[in-house]
């Protein structure tokens, strides 16, 4: 029974634990989804201490939107491709056949439940070995604090902090099948007749648009 996955740097001593992490739920009674719960955990730990203590000065809302960015599901399932996670694991047969081990969200929660059997087959000081190899480039090569704030929070706290109320969103119209929708946002400034339209797959992605959209035209008046 195979006691190690490339790109890890860690051999298992119960190679149980490894098999358990990389069998999916489609693939029997058996699966990795208590050591993706274990993992998942394990994973914000490790990442919040280091965050923690490389960033002395940021706010709690900048700790969590660092966090955020790094443990998200894309960046896990980029992670799960890079070393090749997807051919090691074991998928039932539809799974199999429809590319489930090039799905990013089965190469991300089988990448927490490799990290949640690491802990419990080498304790936490080897899992934490494991996750900042991956995790401290990654860590190092973030954006500053602005930048990670999304949209609409840059527009709100714009305004706040200039005593201007805050934006309204409205759903000005949808288009499409309930499962290709699109859905078109307006955002509006209330203190000015200012207004811009976005579109998006759902309303959170649409209104994230508008408010990128307004952020762009207050600068380019000079007013941002």
């Amino acid at each position: 029974m195979k006691d190690s996955v490339d790109g890890i740097g860690y051999c298992f001593r119960d190679a149980g634990l490894l098999q358990e992490a990389l069998t999916h739920r489609s693939a029997g009674a058996i699966n990795n989804e208590r050591l993706e719960f274990l993992g998942d955990s394990i994973l914000n730990t490790v990442v919040s201490i280091r965050l923690f203590e490389r960033h002395p000065e940021a706010a709690e809302g900048d700790l969590s939107r660092m966090r955020a960015r790094l443990v998200r599901g894309s960046t896990l399932g980029d992670l799960a491709m890079e070393i090749g996670l997807g051919r090691e694991l074991h998928l039932g047969e539809g799974e199999r056949k429809s590319g489930g081990f090039r799905r990013s969200s089965i190469l991300a929660d089988a990448f927490e439940a490799l990290i949640g059997a690491i802990f419990l087959d080498g304790g936490y000081a080897a899992c934490q070995e494991v996750v900042l190899g991956f995790f401290d480039p990654l860590i190092d090569s973030l954006p500053d604090a602005e930048e990670l704030k999304d949209s609409k929070t840059r527009l709100q706290e714009w305004l706040q902090g200039r005593g201007r109320p805050l934006p309204e969103y409205r759903l000005h119209s949808e288009e499409g099948a309930d499962h290709a929708k699109k859905f078109f946002i307006r955002c509006r400034l209330t203190d000015q007749a200012r207004e811009v339209e976005a579109s998006g797959s759902s309303r959170r992605k649409a209104e994230q648009a508008a408010a990128k959209l307004m952020l762009d035209a207050l600068s380019d008046r000079g007013a941002a």
